[in-house]
């Protein structure tokens, strides 16, 4: 049998032309031989003669081409640029099946073709960083979703970053987000102010790490510090972030009152005031900003996160609880979910992973408040994010809603 009766002749279509259902046959079965019967520029001169005439082929003849060329190691650029943008079926089968599509192929599609072209390529398999990143810059849910779901594809971290970004407004995408290797903590801790309560659990169980390592190595840094009577910021705001103790001492020699605790009573005796809520963010050594966002959280588990951190009691959470007027138990007379959800939160954490969150949250929500972030926020300038630095851009996602967004 001759190498090219490689496609079987089948009867054209009734009203075709029998020639150039057999040609088109003929051709793609050039196209498929090896290089021992074909040289590169052969190849080229017939898959250009093929594509001129699927230009004007029926949808089934283009698709039984295409079927054919899918498996082929080798295939003429002409070619592949034109059924990668054919209808989503006939370019799917490209899609799926050929393996010896590149990053640029695929790109240039991406940015050519449609959403459903774009979904297709989703769910092809190893996708790399380059191509990922193309696919999800449209900011197409469901072409994020498919990527995501993706466990062979590859993500760049300002992919990742992307979607954390957009994931405040389409909430469906952080679970999906959160099983992701290459999220880091910085993306995870933002995205805890908008998850839901079970993505929630899974950033506090995944992402709240210990900093016991850096604290063992920086142990006598500490001291060096001192010496120079922490003159240099740079220095004393990492070893802030890394310090065992979380209460602000100097914090307490200038508050109305003895200690956090007392404060804390007064909020559960008197009720939360603006001062008294500044007051017991500086005795928990965060700023009132961090503060309010902690206090204001509707789901209530930020709260817990402070109270675990800073060694406050269970009896201290409570009141803290009843002082924001939040219910503690259902119509039904059982616990509140939010109020059960809250002290879980509290009793899973250990308190140097609180601490963690919660230094990360202060760090990123208010010592990247500059002027021009705060202006950012309200004025809501999210296309110029990448002139900002990780914890700016932290402070901008997580504020947002703060500022009427």
């Amino acid at each position: 049998m001759s190498e090219l009766a490689l496609m079987p002749e089948e009867a054209a279509p009734q009203g075709g032309f029998r020639a150039r259902h057999a040609l088109l046959k003929r051709l793609a079965d050039v196209v498929s031989l090896p290089t021992s019967r074909i040289n590169a520029f052969e190849r080229a001169v017939t898959g250009d003669l093929l594509v001129e005439m699927l230009r004007l082929a029926s949808h089934e003849d283009r698709k039984r081409v295409t079927a054919r060329l899918a498996p082929l190691a080798e295939l003429p650029s002409a070619l592949t640029r034109m059924l990668l943008r054919d209808e989503p079926d006939i370019a799917g089968l490209l899609i799926e099946q050929c393996a010896s599509l590149s990053d640029a192929d695929l790109v240039s599609c991406a940015r050519d073709a449609g959403t459903e072209h774009r979904l297709l390529m989703a769910g092809r398999r190893a996708l790399s960083e380059v191509v990922t990143e193309t696919l999800m810059s449209f900011g197409e849910s469901p072409v994020i979703e498919a990527v995501l779901r993706n466990n062979t594809a590859r993500l760049s971290q300002v992919a990742v970053e992307g979607v954390v970004s957009l994931s405040r407004t389409e909430r469906g995408l952080c679970h999906h987000l959160l099983k992701r290797p290459e999220l880091r903590p910085s993306g995870a801790y933002v995205m805890f102010w908008w998850c839901e309560p079970d993505d929630r659990r899974t950033i506090l169980q995944r992402f709240a790490v210990s900093r016991e390592v850096m604290q063992e190595v920086v142990e006598d840094v500490f001291a060096m510090a001192a010496e120079e009577n922490w003159q240099d910021p740079v220095s004393r705001k990492a070893l802030q972030f890394i310090e065992r103790r979380q209460r602000n001492r100097a914090a307490i020699e200038k508050s109305p009152y003895s200690g956090l605790e007392q404060a804390v009573e007064a909020a559960a005796r008197d009720g939360l005031t603006r001062e008294v809520a500044t007051e017991i963010a500086y005795l928990s050594g965060v700023k009132p900003v961090t503060g309010a966002k902690i206090l204001g959280d509707p789901g209530g588990e930020p709260l817990a996160i402070l109270c675990k951190a800073t060694g406050l009691g269970k009896s201290d959470l409570t009141g803290l609880w009843r002082s924001m007027r939040r219910p503690e138990t259902a119509d039904d007379g059982s616990i509140h979910p939010a109020w059960e959800r809250v002290q879980i939160t509290y009793d899973m954490l250990a308190v140097d992973r609180a601490q963690t969150v919660l230094r990360y949250w202060n760090w990123s929500l208010s010592s990247a408040l500059t002027p021009a972030l705060l202006r950012a926020i309200r004025d809501g300038e999210e296309d110029g994010m990448d002139d900002y630095s990780a914890p700016e851009r932290a402070a901008m996602l997580a504020l947002a809603e703060n500022f009427g967004r």
